[in-house]
């Protein structure tokens, strides 16, 4: 496919913004409601913000690095970006939904790329009850967190948490504790994607626990239910040879 009208999308970092300016000085700047690809300059961060808010355009998104980290984005280049652009390959990836419910009683819900996690929110070890499709798997969970990831996000915070690597076309979410206390060094699980992961707080009083969706914070919950959303896709283009499933077989052999 030709991308002739480019919006392009760029964050705040010195770099993104002179990547910015060269690049439509070249190619034009398109309004969202005319474009057919979404360019995104920055890092992982960014992309991320630009796929949540070009959601409803379903627009496929091609970024480039002009970040600190960028696995989901390709090698910065001003040069023939249309015909780069032609020749990407694409992924297409769902999100995670979350339902948290605060100690106010305050329902949010939010979208997730990479993963929702619940945090502690102060100095003693978050206290957690995990329950997959209605049925208890975990009564006591003695933890700093834990996650659920999907498999565009299981190389990001899931990774360092040590959670499993998920190949981009699994069907299969990670849920990864993070310095499991109880049981003792507890890893995780691998969960099916249509699996509904319910996180219910304990103790919620004297071990405050924050909820994350893509680092977009929900503090004081008590109750946390996640699933993945088909209903709700992404596109995400990459360079010919270094699309998701060649990132993730290469970062295991790193």
């Amino acid at each position: 496919m030709s991308f002739t009208h480019i919006a392009f999308r760029a964050s705040t970092a010195p770099a993104a913004q002179e990547a910015l300016a060269a690049l439509t000085a070249r190619h034009g700047q398109t309004a969202l409601g005319k474009a057919n690809v979404v360019v995104a300059l920055g890092g992982d961060g960014f992309m991320l913000q630009t796929l949540h808010e070009t959601q409803s355009a379903g627009l496929p998104v091609y970024g480039m690095n002009c970040g600190t980290i960028g696995f989901l984005m390709n090698t910065y280049s001003a040069e023939d970006l249309p015909q780069r652009l032609t020749a990407a390959e694409e992924a297409v990836i769902n999100p995670l939904w979350m339902r948290a419910v605060g100690a106010d009683g305050r329902v949010t819900e939010a979208l997730a790329i990479n993963e929702v996690s619940l945090l502690r929110a102060g100095p003693q070890a978050a206290k957690l009850r995990i329950s997959v499709d209605g049925r208890e798997r975990m009564p006591e969970l003695v933890c700093d967190g834990a996650l659920l990831a999907t498999p565009a996000g299981s190389t990001a915070y899931n990774y360092s948490a040590h959670g499993p690597i998920l190949p981009i076309g699994a069907d299969v979410l990670a849920l990864t504790a993070m310095a499991a206390f109880r049981p003792r060094r507890w890893r995780g699980a691998l969960l099916p994607k249509a699996a509904v992961v319910r996180f219910d707080v304990l103790e919620h009083d004297k071990r405050p626990v924050r909820a994350d969706a893509d680092s977009r914070p929900v503090p004081d919950v008590v109750q946390v239910e996640v699933r993945s959303e088909p209903a709700i896709t992404h596109r995400i283009l990459f360079d010919p040879g270094h699309g998701l499933e060649e990132r993730l077989i290469v970062e295991q052999f790193a």
